[in-house]
């Protein structure tokens, strides 16, 4: 099946390397596609890591695993399958994880522990143990390969490679933070997205870097939506190899903390969004800013109803600047609202104010926003100071094409 470039699609930027992390690919043939589909990562000794799972109850054993060597804080490898996410595979599925686990932790004389493995692709089909097996040995014995490689190695119905670089002065030291992420369609993450991966080479403690990876989570992959499924195999991934010698940070104490933090938020910012700006048959980025909401977090469910409704977002893809059909999602949303304190926009433009039409309100600006690929609704509940911002894209027919067939 060949997809169209997502008109809403960034070039990829230039990433620096980082030290202690070293990227090769490898075709393992897990579909009929004449291209790597397997990333290798090696990663210094002495990485720490952290992560963000999907809180899907039909996990895969890639996420499970994970789930409990993350604890351990500490990597020295990432793989990643692409064309097969081997989940709800059973035993047979667990035993192949295992056997790539084995099989490269061998390889680079570590732990068990140390050796990550995500897949991603077509649910329900145990992964090919030969052809994993071969894929690693191929991927081990390849020539280091370029950021955007191993970006385009982890794809499935993505189509364009996403990556983000930021750097931070922690301590007086310059640091690099680099990412690359897939991710297209079923996405409603409730924990990061995908797959999606962060390298720095900076000196960050395993407890820290889980706590900041956290944090930046909740208010980036965490707010983006472009179907309202949730992956069973969605991760996210920080790993920090201490190359730069900085001051190992630890706490939100230590000079340059907030400074790092920024910078991986900025990271894990655009990641979040260029998997939105990838939505399966997506034309337009849709940006739902919400305030007076009673929390923060009552905001965010508010925002992810509003970006999860298929009427809201074939509305946006239509063009109809239809405010009625966020009133209905604010409404059926659960949260704390008041009919007559609420307001709607777009694009700048207030369409309605304390619950009623503005009498001079004028479509033909909200009109001509809706006709370009960026868009903007702002909710404001008028009840409290809670706000968040979630980000989605429009419903098209491209999304329906592009489901239909999947599998084949």
């Amino acid at each position: 099946m060949d997809i169209a470039r997502s008109p809403l699609a960034r070039p990829f930027p230039e990433m620096p390397p980082i030290a202690g992390v070293t990227l090769r690919v490898a075709r393992a043939g897990y579909k009929a596609w004449d291209r790597a589909d397997l990333t290798l990562v090696e990663l210094a000794e002495g990485t720490s890591v952290a992560g963000v799972f999907t809180t899907s109850a039909c996990a895969s054993s890639e996420v499970e695993m994970g789930r409990e060597q993350v604890k351990q804080g500490q990597a020295r490898a990432l793989v990643v399958n692409a064309g097969n996410s081997n989940a709800f595979t059973g035993q047979r599925g667990r035993e192949v994880v295992e056997q790539i686990v084995g099989q490269v932790a061998e390889a680079l004389s570590c732990s068990t522990n140390e050796v990550f493995v995500s897949s991603t692709g077509v649910i329900g089909v145990p992964l090919p143990g030969d052809k994993a097996r071969a894929g690693i040995e191929a991927a081990l014995a390849a020539e280091p390969c370029g950021w955007e490689d191993a970006a385009q190695a982890i794809g499935t119905t993505d189509t364009f490679t996403k990556g983000a670089v930021a750097a931070a002065m922690p301590g007086g030291t310059r640091v690099e933070l680099a990412g690359f992420i897939k991710g297209s369609g079923m996405i409603a993450p409730d924990m990061a997205t995908m797959l999606g991966y962060i390298f720095t080479d900076a000196a960050v403690a395993p407890g820290f870097l889980q706590e900041m990876l956290a944090k930046a989570n909740a208010a980036t992959f965490s707010c983006i939506t472009v179907d309202g499924d949730t992956s069973t195999s969605d991760t996210v991934l920080a790993f920090a190899t201490g190359k730069a010698d900085n001051p190992q940070l630890a706490s939100w104490d230590d000079a340059g903390a907030d400074a790092f933090y920024a910078a991986l938020l900025e990271v894990c910012r655009e990641l979040a969004q260029l998997v939105v700006r990838d939505g399966e048959g997506a034309q337009k980025f849709i940006e739902v800013a919400v305030t007076g909401a009673e929390s923060d977090a009552s905001a965010r469910r508010i925002g992810l109803a509003i970006a999860n409704s298929p009427l809201v977002k074939t509305a946006i893809a239509g063009g109809d600047a239809n405010w009625g059909r966020v009133v209905m999602a604010v409404g059926k949303a659960g949260e704390p609202a008041d009919r007559d304190r609420l307001s709607i926009g777009f694009g700048g433009t207030w369409a309605a104010r304390d619950g009623e039409p503005l009498p001079d309100y004028d479509e033909a600006p909200v009109a001509q926003h809706l006709q370009g690929e960026e868009i903007r609704i702002d909710v404001d509940l008028g009840i409290g100071t809670g706000r968040a911002t979630v980000w989605t894209c429009d419903l098209t027919h491209g999304y329906i094409a592009i489901n239909a067939d999947y599998r084949s």
